[in-house]
């Protein structure tokens, strides 16, 4: 097992596109392309057909979530749909389930792949690169986000879940716990004595301010939980919501605040931030007293990122983003101390 994950990125990805090709027999697939399209969590491969029809075909990383979660997680995803709120088509196999677990030689675990409809569209911008739009459509479209956020809180906020249904939660305990979902963040090597000190502190705060907001469904649901500018596909019917993977149980205002975190220190902040909140208020509720609790959501987003960098820390993105998160994390959270 400790072999495959020793290999180069673009080795692992070439094993996984073989397993990719034996999962695409379960729906019926044959003389497909495969085209690798994003390799950081889980393989994504773009899929052809010879008359030109496009999928979207995921294998999942191992052990990220079971497969009652990830069964959830597309419900989920039909669910929301059938709403309003348009996502890719969840493709059924042939045996008529949303996914299935397939194994392949050269890949230790078998990987559970899904099928997804193909959405035409341009990324708003990534997190690892400047964002290529100009400003007035960046705001319109962060417009857009808003009312497509207060959406899907809506639908979440009402939805009668099916039996059996189960995902992770960023909560408390899951963003500031002794074993957070993203990984125990004051772990991380590359902080300093200093900065741990300053965390520490900040997350004792922390915990107490999140806990005394509470859970009550005009602020906590399910929720995307990854609403970053490269799973927002602008398309000429509007801007399409992609990458479910860590969707779960959370705070709106957490949404709100991973939709704009990689934002924080640009110069059209305000502005952005301003139409997001807009947009969002045209279609649910956000108070005055809620909005003014997102610096402390930017911090708990903050703490998840440095979870992430540090139980990734052998991949490049990892290993890129670490020193920005550090700074910037710390700069949050001597700010939230401040704030008295």
């Amino acid at each position: 097992m400790a072999e495959f994950y020793r290999l180069p990125s673009a080795e692992q990805a070439e094993r996984l596109g073989a397993l990719a090709q034996t999962a695409l027999g379960h729906w019926g697939i044959e003389n497909a392309d495969l085209e690798l399209l994003k390799h950081r969590e889980n393989a994504v491969f773009g899929v052809t057909l010879p008359d030109s029809t496009r999928y979207a075909l995921r294998v999942h990383r191992a052990g990220y979530h079971s497969d009652d979660e990830l069964r959830s997680e597309l419900e989920w995803m039909n669910a929301l749909d059938q709403y309003g709120v348009h996502t890719p088509p969840v493709i059924s196999s042939r045996s008529g389930e949303l996914f299935e677990v397939i194994s392949a030689d050269g890949v230790p675990e078998p990987r559970q792949c899904d099928l997804l409809g193909w959405v035409d569209g341009a990324p708003l911008g990534s997190i690892e690169g400047e964002v290529e739009t100009d400003r007035d459509t960046l705001v319109q479209s962060y417009r857009t986000v808003g009312e497509l956020a207060a959406e899907l809180h809506n639908q979440a906020s009402s939805w009668a879940m099916p039996a059996g249904f189960t995902r992770h939660a960023w909560d408390v305990d899951g963003i500031l716990g002794e074993n957070p979902f993203w990984g125990r963040f004051w772990e991380l090597e590359a902080l300093t004595p200093e900065q741990l000190n300053l965390l520490e502190t900040a997350r004792k705060r922390l915990r107490g301010v999140l806990t005394a907001f509470g859970q009550t469904e005009d602020r906590y649901s399910l929720i995307h939980a990854d609403f970053l500018p490269e799973n927002l596909l602008v398309t000429n019917g509007g801007v399409k919501l992609i990458d479910f993977d860590d969707s779960g149980f959370g705070w709106h205002l957490f949404e709100i605040a991973t939709s704009l975190f990689f934002h924080l220190d640009e110069e059209y902040f305000d502005d952005v931030c301003s139409a997001m909140v807009s947009g969002y208020r045209e279609h649910r509720s956000l108070p005055d007293e809620h909005l003014g609790l997102l610096p402390a959501f930017f911090l708990a987003r903050g703490f998840t990122y440095l979870g992430w960098v540090h139980t990734r820390k052998e991949t490049e993105t990892a290993q890129e983003l670490t020193p920005m998160i550090v700074e910037g994390v710390c700069a949050l959270a001597d700010d939230f101390l401040s704030d008295k």
